[in-house]
């Protein structure tokens, strides 16, 4: 059950992923769409630490799910999310938060044993039955560095395309859509770059998709960033955006925070696990030599 992602999280917390247009102060957004799903997923763990902590030899270490708990909130409830409507910048920032620091916290956080624990036992048993089995197959393929990389990209890129985003502005289901599968596609991301199955080689492949990723992730933010023209409708016909800038700045503002930032993070993330995969390989050479 240790080793089992954080997933339930994810599906509670979908609703929450989604705008609604606002006018006027900037204030947080406190609707029930978006605190009581957050609310129940915080709920859920606290009460699955309560009981692990009673059972389990080792204890439970909370710190790294309720970070990412709290980045992830903010970033939702926050006048932040009000700000993403009014310009492209703030939304990026929202997005890349959620992306970024909330679920590579999840998923090192490595929740999910811990969240089944805070389910009602009728549930908490359910986990364990014979149905189980395909969806543990599909979660071993899905979690492969490489599937998982590719996954992301297509999110990132089919989402960021115009008629997309464009859709997801002015729809609150496709706006939960989008969120959602933002939200899944890094959470399921950041799982397989942390947890691989081969420690040796894993690391080195997660470096390598982490490599891959913050050029993908750049290139997209590049092509906004020097794009002379506005992507997207709804921002294009604001005139001035809510942090003063055109449309035009404003997307590319919001291009060199995809590109600078994101591929930053991606980048440090990167040498870590490069430099764990030289540690596991200098210690598998060591025990060869120690054997022969």
């Amino acid at each position: 059950m240790k080793r089992l992602a954080p997933l339930p999280l994810a599906f509670i917390a979908a609703p929450a992923f989604a705008h609604a247009g606002h006018t006027g102060p900037l204030t947080w957004t406190l609707s029930p769409d978006l605190v009581i799903p957050l609310g129940l997923a915080l709920l859920i763990y606290l009460v699955g630490w309560a009981r692990l902590s009673r059972r389990a030899s080792t204890p439970v270490r909370p710190t790294l799910f309720l970070s990412g708990w709290a980045v992830l909130t903010l970033a939702l409830v926050s006048p932040l999310h009000e700000a993403g409507e009014r310009s492209f910048t703030m939304h990026m920032i929202e997005h890349e938060l959620i992306m970024l620091p909330a679920t590579l916290l999840l998923a090192a956080s490595g929740a999910g044993g811990v969240l089944a624990w805070g389910l009602p036992k009728p549930f908490r048993q359910s986990l364990g039955g014979s149905w189980k089995s395909p969806l543990q197959r599909l979660w071993k393929r899905l979690t492969e560095p490489v599937t998982a990389t590719v996954i992301q990209a297509i999110v990132m890129w089919t989402w960021h395309a115009p008629p997309l985003f464009d859709r997801a502005l002015d729809s609150f289901g496709w706006h939960v859509a989008q969120h959602a599968c933002f939200f899944l596609s890094s959470l399921l991301f950041w799982w397989a770059m942390l947890h691989p199955r081969e420690r040796s080689s894993g690391y080195g492949v997660s470096a390598a998709c982490l490599f891959a990723t913050s050029l993908i992730g750049g290139a997209l933010g590049a092509l906004m960033s020097f794009s002379n023209s506005p992507w997207y409708a709804d921002y294009a016909a604001m005139g001035m955006t809510g942090v003063g800038l055109d449309p035009v700045d404003d997307q590319r503002l919001a291009g060199l925070i995809m590109w600078i930032p994101g591929g930053l993070v991606h980048g440090a993330a990167a040498l870590a696990l490069a430099y764990r995969w030289l540690k596991a390989s200098e210690g598998g050479a060591s025990a060869a030599v120690t054997l022969h």
